[in-house]
């Protein structure tokens, strides 16, 4: 197996979104006065969290555009089925304002990133937006690591479709089998990639899926600092994965 580009998600592979989500929401929220209603910040952020995944699915689905479902994330998490497009887009541009105080890259990424630089091509395959994205990497200081990045707005089709990871292929000119990818969730990013026919490998920081089943197929690593040696890259960067 020769593998000859790694194509990555972005969000809690690359960049530590879990962490800037909280921290800006936790923010956002105090500012705007809405944390009497619950019982805790905690409790807030759950509830935010659990309505962006299923706008997120709707999304995915192709039952929502990208704009459409932030306007009702903010309009179910408000409980108001009447704000205005135009005040459910500035109650969630003054939430990115905080989130994006946040922003960090997970620290083993520049120096896998640097290891890998002169053996490997590098892509960003996202279920996001150009424009978030893009976005994203310039102010995270990577934008330029990547010579192609696509995201499922633009592309009309999402991770785990066989489609969206096809599409990275092609952009490459590569064959699956010579492109690997790296991402966080052990369904959309493992199973899917795997599925595709690319060298899956699904990172599970801090043993967030721990109670789930390994799922078939992909390799499973704790930190990019092993990802090196699964590529078989002549770096003198590697670790031993942490799992059996």
């Amino acid at each position: 197996m020769s593998i000859r580009a790694v194509v990555w998600d972005v969000d809690d592979t690359l960049f530590d979104y879990t962490t800037a989500d909280r921290v800006g929401m936790s923010g956002h929220l105090a500012a705007e006065g809405l944390l009497d209603g619950y019982d805790s910040v905690d409790q807030a952020i759950a509830r935010w969290r659990e309505i962006t995944d299923r706008q997120w699915a709707r999304f995915s689905a192709g039952e929502a555009t990208f704009q459409g479902q932030r306007r009702d994330r903010v309009r179910v998490f408000l409980g108001d089925g009447t704000v205005s497009d135009a005040d459910a887009d500035a109650w969630f541009e003054r939430y990115i304002g905080h989130y994006e105080t946040a922003w960090a890259l997970f620290p083993d990424v520049l120096p896998v990133l640097d290891a890998l630089a002169a053996s490997h091509r590098h892509a960003v395959l996202s279920n996001s937006s150009i424009h978030v994205q893009d976005r994203k990497l310039r102010v995270l200081g990577v934008y330029d690591r990547f010579e192609v990045i696509l995201c499922a707005a633009e592309l009309g089709v999402s991770k785990p479709a066989a489609g969206a990871f096809l599409a990275a292929c092609d952009a490459l000119e590569l064959a699956p089998h010579q492109v690997a990818y790296v991402g966080d969730h052990p369904e959309i990013d493992g199973q899917g990639a795997d599925a595709a026919g690319l060298l899956s490998v699904w990172i599970d920081r801090g043993g967030a899926y721990a109670t789930v089943a390994p799922p078939v197929g992909p390799r499973r690593i704790a930190s990019l600092a092993e990802l090196p040696a699964i590529l078989g890259a002549d770096t003198r960067f590697g670790a031993p994965s942490t799992f059996g």
